[in-house]
């Protein structure tokens, strides 16, 4: 009879394991006489329980069950069965007709019946037709499967291109203040956030030093969605960097003529429809002043001394293709402690107030905010989800001297860095109670005090310690270079209060050559090395650190 089975179907059959659970001695014998040479394995089991035991160690393809068996029946086997897997063949074998255990053999997704006394024919037939059924079931799984690896390939490609795109994207944007406090003509910490809704980002900026007195900072904020807007956002952005480095090097920076070259530059190639927002803004830290042009953009966000705020609007419509003048402002900044600079997906976020946006809460969050990172917490704590690209500059800037708890200077030895801990760890516990802050603000002052000792004084960089630490001999290194050190370090600890808080900034200055603290953002992007991972464990556990422009000096901030 087998002859007459589908040749596909026999050819299947050749790679089953095939479960006969039987009581009966005799009915086993005609099993295996009839798919000996069918099937690739025959297990037999010898009740309901054997059955099931049989099923869960060893890997199964289809099951011929009998209904009346001792310990566990057919259906109570099929039951335990199914709670594993859902989906195996199984053939149900009885000598009654029993409606209601049809019904349940039905209901548990049995695939085909036939009956005692056994008749080959019978058990070929339904043989016959649960493999055609998996056969099926296998060529659709196989081009699901070839689907879903097509799909996963198309993924891990697309994946590959927006990540290239993103960094595409952080290479056009360009921030000289990176890991930087501004010590120009005060001194003042400056923090971005940048957060795209997705890889192409409608929104983009750029910070950059124009002199020893003057900053420029660009926000750009594509009005529309998608590829368009984030290529027209990066578009301008790339060109206003251009300029600005143009102007540096000829030391003829104007804003003026910035922004009427960027907006020729940039309106062949906008679309009809498409416009940009768009903050072009100079602090003059010597003339205490703040010039801006906004086109559309949300209005800028200052505190005084008297803790006021000031807010300046657009001066500017969008710039689009038809835009033909623009106006630029000036306004005197003698008053002004800190500025806030952002792009319109923040303050149109909805808020976890039902029917209110961030709008509402930006102006009390900046006034109670000290630096970025607190505000930051209080804005994602306002908000559910966020629902457009996130950018935000944040700037405080104050006087220090007026406000030093204790000097210290140290001498640039091992001896030294042990000693220098030790005196911080007393002083922040004077100061604080909270284990927790106090175990982080000495983190940080060991991490950044060793890199002013190792890196600055001593000058050893990162690779030679590297292999110092490969070769067992970093300690024994140092301990000689330091014989010919005469540098000093010097710790000027600060105390702030602000809002009722008090802010702790520990000051770390050495007498080396200093570096350029931009390297740290190509560092920082080689997650498989250990570059800069003292800066890196020193920025996680304090509410940020700032270089210096020559990168020899940094300040850490805590809050106490």
């Amino acid at each position: 009879m087998q002859h007459n089975i589908d040749s596909s179907v026999l050819e299947y059959l050749k790679s089953v394991t095939l479960l006969c659970v039987e009581d009966n001695k005799t009915t086993q014998l005609i099993y295996a006489s009839i798919f000996e040479d069918l099937v690739e394995k025959i297990i037999f089991a010898y009740d309901g329980e054997d059955g099931y035991n049989k099923f869960c160690d060893e890997p199964v393809d289809l099951i011929i069950s009998d209904y009346g068996m001792p310990l566990l029946n057919g259906i109570e086997m099929i039951k335990k069965i199914r709670d594993i897997d859902r989906n195996i063949p199984i053939i149900l074998v009885s000598s009654i007709e029993d409606m209601d255990v049809i019904v349940e053999a039905l209901k548990l997704n049995v695939n085909n019946f036939f009956k005692k006394p056994i008749v080959s024919v019978d058990v070929m037939q339904a043989i016959e037709n649960v493999s055609k059924l998996l056969i099926a079931n296998n060529y659709l799984k196989e081009q699901r499967d070839n689907k879903i690896k097509e799909f996963q390939e198309k993924e891990e490609y697309n994946s590959y291109q927006e990540d290239l795109a993103f960094s595409k994207e952080l290479n056009i944007l360009k921030n000289d203040f990176y890991y930087q406090m501004i010590d120009m003509d005060c001194m003042a910490l400056i923090d971005f956030l940048y957060r795209p809704l997705d890889v192409l980002s409608g929104d983009a900026y750029s910070a950059r030093r124009i002199n020893e007195h003057k900053a420029f900072y660009l926000i750009v904020d594509g009005m529309g969605k998608g590829l368009s807007a984030s290529l027209s956002s990066m578009i301008m952005t790339s060109y206003v960097n251009h300029v600005v480095d143009k102007m540096n090097i000829e030391n003829c920076f104007d804003l003026n003529q910035l922004i009427e070259l960027s907006i020729e530059y940039i309106k062949p190639i906008l679309l009809e429809e498409e416009a940009l927002a768009v903050d072009f803004i100079t602090i003059n830290s010597k003339e205490l002043t703040l010039e801006y042009a906004k086109f559309a953009m949300p209005s800028i966000i200052m505190q005084t001394t008297e803790n006021k705020i000031v807010k300046l609007k657009s001066n500017n419509p969008p710039i689009s293709k038809y835009i033909k003048d623009f106006k630029v402002s000036l306004y005197e900044t003698s008053s002004i402690l800190k500025f806030l600079f952002y792009s319109d997906g923040i303050v149109e976020n909805d808020t976890v107030v039902e029917g209110k946006q961030y709008i509402e809460f930006i102006e009390d969050d900046f006034l109670n905010s000290f630096c970025k990172e607190e505000m930051v917490e209080t804005f994602s704590a306002r908000i559910n989800t966020q629902e457009d690209d996130f950018t935000l500059i944040f700037i405080h800037q104050f006087q220090l001297n007026n406000n030093i708890l204790i000097t210290k200077t140290f001498q640039s030895t091992l001896e030294a860095v042990e000693e220098a801990n030790d005196w911080y760890t007393n002083i922040w516990k004077d100061i604080c109670g909270n284990n927790k802050t106090v175990y982080n603000a000495c983190v940080v002052f060991s991490e950044l005090f060793m890199n002013a000792f190792e890196h600055g004084n001593l000058g050893l960089d990162t690779e030679t310690k590297h292999t110092l630490l490969g070769e067992d001999t970093y300690f024994t290194t140092l301990e000689e270079m330091q014989k010919n050190c005469t540098k000093k370090i010097i710790v000027r600890v600060n105390t702030i209060e602000y809002n009722s808080n008090k802010y702790i900034l520990t000051h770390i200055i050495d007498e080396g050559d200093g570096f350029n603290t931009q390297l740290l953002a190509e560092l920082f992007k080689q997650t498989n090395t250990f570059n800069g991972r003292g800066v890196f464990i020193s920025k996680k556990s304090s509410m940020g650190i700032y270089y210096n422009s020559l990168g020899n000096a940094v300040l850490s901030l805590h809050k106490v």
